[in-house]
């Protein structure tokens, strides 16, 4: 029992490690930041939360590496609306090898001159596979479209090929699943001072990211059409209420288990096997610059 609390503290550890946030932040701006979050979920209510949801994840990747199954989960919204922090929670406990991400850089010249679909299709799931795409290809609809980095024209023809993709990617035996991280105006703003404050989040703010509080109202018309145009039965778009950043997270990976109907899989009792001794074996002792100095 005591190895079994020494485990479940230091889960606990992992999750708290994750948790820490605004450690150099000044305290008016934490100040205000709680004067705009007065009913945030009690720790212990989210932890215990979490970890139940992520037992059932593992559940999920077992289900879908018996199953065959091939999911794909994308995750859109505004700068600094949550999505990186639901797809950790959602990886933090699952096997990289069926559950991993994909986070494509900007399109390199080469890139730019094929199929925009084209550089997505390699990452989309084999047999007993989840992909979650943090941003995807509705990034034609989104930021190029705001920022110029695509003609109208080519936005059009995204928005009209879209559809048809994504059926063909549902018709191939994959499910999709597509969700939107909404936050207010005044949430994006206090989430973008936080991180000008927080020398340990500052690499999170681009300039591109700078140029959507500019544009706030471009992406809000954008997103609008993007909405009407590519909800489709075969897809539909989720919309997950972001400003609180905690039962987001709880809320969105609830949905997600439940959109899946995974179930308990056989598995075969694990037992240690004994471990096999040479009476003749010594263990070598190796030189000291070979280990990590311990600091700490």
């Amino acid at each position: 029992m005591d190895w079994l609390e020494a485990e479940l503290a230091d889960t606990l550890d992992e999750d708290y490690e994750l948790e820490m946030s605004e450690p150099a932040l000044s305290m008016e701006i934490r100040k205000i930041y709680r004067r705009h979050h007065p009913q945030m979920i009690d720790r212990q209510v989210y932890f215990r939360s979490l970890l139940a949801l992520q037992a059932e994840l593992i559940k999920l990747q077992d289900w879908v590496s018996y199953s065959g199954a091939k999911i794909v989960v994308v995750f859109e919204g505004r700068d600094s609306a949550g999505k990186g922090g639901v797809i950790k929670r959602i990886t933090q406990r699952l096997n990289p090898r069926i559950c991993r991400v994909v986070a494509l850089s900007a399109p390199t010249d080469r890139e730019k001159s094929q199929w925009y679909f084209q550089r997505y299709v390699p990452h989309l799931p084999a047999a007993g596979e989840i992909v979650l795409f943090d941003r995807s290809w509705y990034n034609r609809a989104g930021v190029e479209r705001v920022m110029g980095f695509a003609t109208d024209e080519q936005v059009e023809q995204f928005l009209t090929d879209v559809p048809q993709f994504e059926k063909m990617i549902v018709s191939s035996g994959v499910t999709l699943i597509k969700y939107w991280f909404s936050i207010t105006d005044e949430e994006q703003q206090m989430r973008f001072l936080m991180r000008i404050h927080d020398p340990l989040k500052q690499w999170k703010l681009s300039p591109m990211d700078l140029q959507s509080r500019v544009r706030w109202e471009a992406y809000t018309k954008a997103k609008e059409e993007m909405f009407a145009r590519t909800n489709i039965p075969e897809a539909p778009w989720y919309i997950v209420q972001g400003n609180d950043k905690k039962r987001a997270r709880l809320n969105c990976i609830d949905h997600f288990l439940n959109q899946i109907p995974y179930t308990e899989v056989p598995h075969e009792e694990v037992a240690l096997p004994e471990r096999v001794f040479n009476p003749d074996y010594e263990r070598q002792v190796l030189p000291g610059d070979l280990y990590v100095p311990e600091k700490y």
